[in-house]
């Protein structure tokens, strides 16, 4: 059943895509995540290790939280690791292991460019698709991946 929420079908599914590239990214921002925090050493092993495993949590819940969004637009949710990859915008690095400071570097890249999508996708939502829903749920994102890279940031100075 089609929810009736005040969205046309046509905006839910607008909508549902904008998110379905948002899951990707998250996912495939996860996996890197995850890759780094197995794969980390030299000094501040710890410490990083640590920062990138409350990173991928944080991650983690966000994937949950746009696949239940997708669906609470009436939607089916991607789920496989070609559909992720498809439909992501960030860039995977297969078969390299990047030094401390290209990890922190990468992953400072990717939390920005997320960022700068949720920009524009806020707008999208809210004045195309009048989801205002979803506009407000992927501000809540954005403010979570700014503090992310505001951390990694840190370790840059």
């Amino acid at each position: 059943m089609s929810p009736n929420i005040g969205i046309t079908t046509k905006n839910l599914k607008k909508s549902a895509t904008i998110l379905a590239t948002i899951l990707s990214n998250e996912m495939t921002l996860y996996v890197k995540t995850r890759k780094f925090h197995w794969n980390i050493s030299g000094n501040s092993f710890m410490e990083l290790h640590k920062l990138f495993e409350d990173q991928y949590r944080l991650l983690e819940n966000n994937i949950d939280e746009v696949a239940e969004r997708i669906s609470q637009l009436g939607e089916k949710t991607i789920g496989t690791m070609k559909e992720f990859i498809e439909n992501s915008t960030l860039k995977e690095s297969p078969k390299e292991y990047a030094s401390q400071k290209h990890m922190l570097q990468e992953l400072l890249e990717n939390h920005e460019q997320m960022v700068t999508e949720f920009r524009d996708y806020i707008p999208a939502f809210e004045n195309d698709n009048h989801d205002i829903g979803s506009a407000d749920f992927i501000t809540g994102l954005l403010q979570q991946h700014e503090k992310m890279a505001w951390v990694l940031r840190r370790y840059q100075a």
